[in-house]
């Protein structure tokens, strides 16, 4: 059995990456329906039932995306031996529309097999999120920044392409079918198992066919980006101003940022609060002791955490609909070392739990900077209680706050 093509057949290298790609294909693309259908059921489930949704799903979407990365490398592959290998004419290169169809077909085919797992790729490297990549390089792509306007972009292109996908392998396989089946030639032998069969004398060329798919994949781009439907005013998509002024307290906060961070299948994934308040008391001249008091308010359903907003929203997580404040009420310590403190309680979700950490704090004038990092655990607030161990979402969430705030 020759591993090499001729002008006659293909040879059994070829055969073996077409029929690889077509099985990670056929597995892909409905794995990858499969399991974004069962996320869209994650935030309208509680407890266990939730929790097992979520493993389910990182693991369905994992493996989809790892078979992505596999069709990228197997059809680059695929494309690096045909170059040094001689290409067997159409047996029917002669009928021209037919044959220009399926040329057409053919560099179709070709690109998307690079163009969907890709832009996939893209939308992978640029949101925050779970569902890993199941490879140890990493899961970011060189010039992709972490962007939700860009994951956008790439996850519209790949579900446009990924349909368009799904029609060029149904012509593709219907075309097979004709000439086995209706034609009797040897096209469809030729890649089962490698029959020898000159192609006709008249073949329609490279540029035509090529510039037609071109054409064709940039329409369906195009439409896909323009039918893209408009994003709804959901929990945490909206954009909001940075935070809020509150009333009361002897500082006013010009400008300042509320992040959090969890830890979900090992990624870490990053997010921030819109519309969050600050009543600020501080007196900067008292002794080491309490010097002042904050009061933080914060809207819950502002909350942006890269593609698992949705799933943090939900039921079974910070139950945004049924608990949409969460409280900071803290005294603001001075220590004797000349550091700072705040010591207080945070009310989240309905439930109530000390909180305390050390933060920075400059004075210059009427102006003040201050920011800190704290660590507090899910458990104490009932988030996730369905996820009873640390293998899907961490136990630990951090979080952090930069802010500059002038005297009142």
């Amino acid at each position: 059995m020759p591993l090499s093509d001729s002008p006659a057949h293909y040879g059994a290298v070829t055969r073996a990456i077409h029929w690889l790609t077509a099985l990670l294909i056929l597995l892909a693309w409905p794995l990858g329906l499969y399991a974004h259908a069962l996320a869209e059921e994650i935030p309208h489930l509680t407890g266990a039932e939730q929790a097992a949704r979520v493993t389910l799903t990182a693991t369905l979407f994992s493996v989809h995306k790892t078979m992505g990365v596999a069709v990228v490398l197997v059809s680059v592959l695929r494309l690096l031996w045909a170059w040094v290998q001689p290409r067997p004419g159409l047996v029917n290169g002669d009928h021209k529309a037919e044959a220009l169809a399926a040329e057409t077909v053919h560099y179709l085919l070709y690109a998307l097999l690079i163009a969907v797992p890709v832009t996939g790729w893209i939308h992978h490297a640029a949101t925050a999120g779970f569902a890993p990549i199941l490879w140890p390089f990493g899961q970011s792509l060189p010039f992709v920044p972490q962007s939700e306007t860009v994951a956008a972009l790439f996850t519209t292109l790949h579900w446009a392409l990924a349909w368009a996908l799904a029609v060029v392998l149904v012509l593709h396989i219907a075309g097979a079918l004709k000439h086995h089946v209706i034609d009797r030639d040897a096209t469809l032998r030729r890649m089962l198992r490698g029959a020898a069969v000159e192609g006709s004398a008249a073949q329609p060329g490279h540029a035509l066919p090529a510039g037609a798919a071109l054409v064709l994949l940039l329409a369906v781009a195009g439409a896909g980006i323009a039918l893209r439907p408009s994003a709804p005013e959901a929990a945490g998509s909206t954009p909001a101003p940075a935070l809020q002024q509150a009333e009361g307290g002897d500082w006013q906060v010009t400008e300042g940022a509320l992040s959090l961070a969890v830890t979900q299948f090992g990624n870490v994934v990053e997010g921030q609060f819109a519309d969050w308040t600050a009543e600020i008391e501080w007196d900067e001249d008292a002794a080491p002791g309490v010097a002042g008091h904050v009061t933080v308010t914060v809207s819950i359903p502002s909350l942006t955490l890269g593609s698992v907003t949705s799933q943090a929203l939900g039921g079974d997580f910070l139950a945004a609909e049924e608990y949409p404040t969460a409280i900071f009420d803290a005294d603001l310590v001075k220590l004797e070392d000349g550091g700072q403190r705040a010591e207080g309680t945070l009310a989240l979700r309905g439930e109530t739990a000390p909180l305390a950490f050390p933060f920075n704090l400059a004075i210059d004038g009427d102006t003040a900077t201050a920011s800190a990092d704290f660590t507090l655990d899910r458990r104490d607030f009932g988030v996730g209680a369905g996820m009873t161990d640390e293998s899907s979402v961490a136990f630990a969430v951090s979080g952090g706050f930069e802010l500059t705030a002038i005297r009142d």
